[in-house]
């Protein structure tokens, strides 16, 4: 009874604490905004968000929508915002596929692969990432031109000037809200069909396949066929899609880097998973692929995706090191914004609340799938 008392007579105390210390917080947040404010007037630097409106007057590199030198700072800012979510997006799932595949191999009894990919991890997850990211660059700057590189199966060419592959035929906002849709089914797939692994995966391929063709089929132009192709015509590409050096370079060093990190949390994982249950399967007859697939990943996993969701925010931070090589991200787009409006804090605290919006859904979403493989007890 007295112990309960206690208890209650500490909670009047708590509160009047905790609001002690929130006050303290306000008191010297809105400190820092006067002193702001004041040291912008005497400087005689506007403040506000009315900037946005204007023109920019520049461009750049990449860009998932159409772009003009005439656009607001408000557009610029959102397309570097796609441009920093979708490498970022595509970063993640090359990382882990290939974080996967290297640390599934560097599980294996055979002796090749775990030597291959144990080197591979060790070269790569010890380079620091601004080094590989500015090698790549500059090894890609100096392929061919467009009129002299080779065709790979007559449709991709990769010169100096980027990556031209074949897409749909099109809007580019079209073809965005496709990638975007065909990635939730996949995912809805993989998560919810009652199926082995292998037949989750073969559906999931089908179903994006099946959405880009009804995509192709319902929004290409009339008496167009339903794939736009690159063609060189005199000394650049018509048709099909151009993806800058720089976008190449990033995704190509994030993904070594990142899967080397990746393979060691996957590694670990599977190291923990009993020997008893392999043993179970191996003494039923399963395949070492059905041992894998079936008994140590889904038990592994469990230990691998808090590690895991950290090495995805890690990732898509990781995208702001573009700016060394001008990969038009958010950061890059904030950075030029700065030098050409002055607006620091306005631009700095949008580049803040993005990239805290973004990692605080990546969070979300790993504590969801962290509680969803949990053991359920009664």
């Amino acid at each position: 009874m007295r112990a309960i008392l206690t208890d209650h007579a500490l909670k009047p105390r708590n509160v009047a604490i905790q609001l002690a210390v929130l006050a303290v917080v306000v008191l010297g947040i809105w400190s820092g905004v006067r002193n702001a404010q004041i040291n912008l007037d005497t400087l005689g630097m506007t403040n506000g968000f009315g900037f946005l409106s204007n023109s920019t007057g520049w461009s750049y590199s990449f860009s998932l929508i159409e772009r003009s030198i005439e656009d607001s700072y408000l557009r610029t800012l959102s397309i570097g915002f796609l441009n920093t979510l979708f490498l970022g997006t595509l970063a993640i799932f090359t990382t882990t596929l290939f974080g996967f595949i290297f640390g599934v191999m560097r599980s294996s009894r055979n002796v090749a692969l775990k030597t291959f990919a144990s080197v591979y991890v060790n070269i790569f997850r010890n380079l620091p990432l601004i080094l590989q990211i500015v090698f790549w660059y500059a090894i890609f700057v100096k392929f061919p031109p467009p009129r002299q590189t080779e065709p790979t199966l007559d449709v991709i060419y990769f010169s100096n000037r980027g990556l031209q592959i074949p897409t749909l035929n099109v809007d580019a906002g079209v073809g965005v809200l496709s990638i975007l849709v065909a990635l939730a089914v996949a995912v809805a797939i993989l998560r919810w069909l009652p199926a082995i692994l292998g037949v989750r995966i073969l559906a999931a391929c089908g179903a994006v396949i099946a959405i880009f063709l009804a995509t192709a089929f319902a929004f290409a132009p009339a008496g167009e066929g339903l794939f736009s192709v690159p063609e060189l015509a005199g000394l650049r590409f018509v048709g099909g899609v151009l993806v800058s050096i720089e976008f190449v370079a990033m995704i190509v060093a994030i993904t070594l880097y990142g899967s080397g990190y990746i393979a060691e949390v996957v590694r670990g994982g599977l190291a923990k998973v009993p020997t008893g249950l392999t043993e179970a399967g191996e003494s039923l007859g399963l395949s070492r692929y059905a041992i894998l697939t079936r008994i140590e990943i889904p038990v592994a996993l469990r230990s691998i995706i808090p590690p895991l969701g950290n090495q995805w925010i890690f990732m898509m931070k990781a995208t702001t090191i573009g700016v060394a090589i001008g990969f038009s991200d958010l950061f890059m787009i904030v950075s030029t914004s700065l030098t050409q409006t002055g607006q620091t804090l306005e631009l700095i605290f949008l580049l803040m609340a993005a990239f805290v919006l973004i990692n605080f859904i990546l969070a979300q979403l790993v504590n969801w799938m962290n509680a969803r493989m949990q053991f359920k007890t009664n």
